[in-house]
């Protein structure tokens, strides 16, 4: 399944590691065969959150250049630029629904380029119940999934 992978799972490249998600959760979406996808907006995302561990000295620079550097050269990622016409106008539509716009974005690049999106935001994870949400989804790409990592998973933790 192509998926686009929300920010969160991406942190323990850069050396953040989240309770809630293995840190090698990448090594296993692609060992079942999962097509990752990733919006360069998480880029920023992680270098803005990467900079602040630096800041309180939780994290060295190289570690955080580091990881970013890991994501951005493996060939198995790809990573979609926001700058796609499609892209912004879908997450431009977005916006009305949902009040962070680099959600928007990474939400927009998973619906343009890929069949889920895998977060575990409960904002994002709200919106299939959204009826706008719901009618941008049957144009744009009915087959589309919000869903959470233990749902993709094959061994669930």
């Amino acid at each position: 399944m192509k998926l686009l992978l929300d920010t969160t799972y991406l942190l323990p490249a850069i050396g953040i590691s989240i309770r809630e998600i293995p840190s090698d959760t990448l090594i296993k979406l692609l060992s079942e065969g999962h097509q990752i996808t990733m919006s360069d907006i998480s880029i920023f995302e992680l270098s803005a959150t990467g900079a602040k561990h630096i800041t309180a000295g939780a994290l060295s620079a190289e570690r955080v250049t580091k990881g970013i550097r890991a994501i951005i050269y493996d060939e198995r990622i790809e990573i979609a630029p926001i700058s796609d016409s499609k892209l912004l106008l879908t997450a431009f539509k977005l916006r009305s629904t949902l009040n962070d716009f680099i959600d928007c974005l990474i939400l927009s690049t998973a619906l343009n380029h890929c069949e889920a999106l895998i977060t575990e935001d409960n904002t994002i994870q709200s919106l299939k119940k959204n009826k706008e949400f719901n009618k941008l989804l049957a144009a744009a790409s009915p087959k589309f999934q919000v869903q959470k990592l233990g749902d993709v998973l094959q061994t669930k933790h």
